[in-house]
């Protein structure tokens, strides 16, 4: 028997029972599917992370625990936002400094970013998002009308570009006020966030960041020798983060792909085993018309391996649509990766072969005159 004939055995017997063909594969389909769903979702979001979650370039860092020092600074703070009848609370309410908007990348779709008149004279102007232009203003104008945030008015400036939403949370909810005014609002005992934009990655980079910890270090009186009284952090800070949740994300769900894979297989061992014990005679005849051990051995073994490939099959495909779904609905990037397809594959082959060989070996060592008199 050819390799093409006992490919074509396998599949008319997984159509002839198809009850026990789904509960046959399910446990490779679910093993495979969580593999797929995760290195697909892992690889998609690993180079979104810290550009979009934290906003992080490659040539940004971030300087926290600071108080209110030269650069490019920010505030933030959950706030209610006003218009008329109209209203939205969670809102961030951001305080920036002029050069933050690059550093930042913020877009505007209208009006203008926040300028150092508008910080150096406390001005009640505000860049709003998307969400309070769509929410709170509808199809009114929103350049020049004035909104309440936390109680006090402000006149908005500047519309900036829909980002849409990143894990679940939207990214349009915001107001941007000059640094200045914020403190006004809220208070200038806090603490603030400085972000800085080195001229490019590598050494310039590296050097920005030195001189910053030089000029810090002295405005805060650090002694030599003594550790830093604040902390920079780059974009790789945050990936190393990521790194490692999603390290230990993707350790928990291939034990768990791994346990699904051992069931499934132990279940395609045990049909194989049916499969023997029902074509008995059919393993006499083959025998007595000249098949050696090896060539049924490799019929059922091929069959056992297609029976794990369908399911790694129909698990790639659920595993992306897993992660496309999930793309959908917390609106993180999801890249599918050929290697990880082929390494499903791959897997679902190798339990397959595993926990064909047993059923394969008790197959090809039956006695042709045994097997010929054999009756269900």
């Amino acid at each position: 028997m050819n390799i093409s004939e006992a490919i074509r055995i396998a599949l008319l017997s997984l159509w002839a029972n198809k009850l026990r063909s789904v509960l046959t594969l399910l446990g490779v389909v679910i093993g495979v599917s969580a593999v797929i769903a995760v290195v697909t979702f892992v690889n998609g979001i690993n180079g979104y992370v810290a550009e979009k979650i934290f906003n992080l370039g490659a040539d940004v860092f971030i300087t926290s625990k600071l108080p209110k020092v030269v650069g490019a600074s920010v505030r933030n703070f959950n706030g209610k936002v006003a218009y008329g009848t109209q209203n939205s609370t969670d809102t961030m309410v951001r305080g920036w400094t002029p050069s933050m908007a690059a550093i930042y990348d913020l877009d505007l779709v209208a009006g203008r970013m926040l300028n150092n008149t508008d910080e150096n004279t406390t001005a009640g102007v505000v860049i709003i998002g998307d969400d309070i232009r769509e929410n709170l203003l509808g199809d009114t104008d929103p350049l020049g009308k004035e909104v309440k945030v936390d109680g006090k008015v402000y006149r908005v400036v500047g519309i900036g570009k829909k980002e849409g939403k990143t894990l679940g949370q939207s990214r349009d909810n915001y107001v941007i006020m000059p640094i200045s005014s914020w403190f006004k609002a809220y208070g200038s005992h806090n603490s603030i966030n400085i972000w800085a934009k080195a001229m490019d990655v590598g050494a310039p980079f590296e050097q920005a960041m030195d001189q910053t910890r030089v000029i810090l270090r002295s405005r805060r009186h650090d002694r030599v020798g003594e550790k830093d009284t604040f902390v920079i952090e780059t974009n790789q800070s945050f990936l190393s983060l990521w790194a490692d949740l999603s390290g230990t994300f993707f350790i928990v769900m291939i034990v768990i792909a791994s346990i699904s894979l051992i069931v499934g297989g132990i279940v395609i061992m045990n049909i194989m085993l049916v499969s023997v014990t029902e074509r008995t005679r059919e393993i006499g005849i083959r025998k007595a018309l000249g098949a050696r051990p090896r060539d049924v051995l490799r019929q059922f073994l091929i069959e056992s391996v297609t029976l794990a490939v369908i399911g790694g099959l129909f698990g790639v495909a659920g595993g992306i649509g897993i992660a496309k779904l999930v793309t959908l609905a917390i609106g993180m990037p999801s890249a599918i990766k050929l290697w990880a397809v082929f390494s499903g594959l791959i897997v679902a082959a190798s339990v397959g072969i595993f926990f064909g060989v047993y059923p394969a070996r008790k197959a090809a060592k039956l006695d042709p005159i045994v097997a010929l008199r054999f009756e269900l």
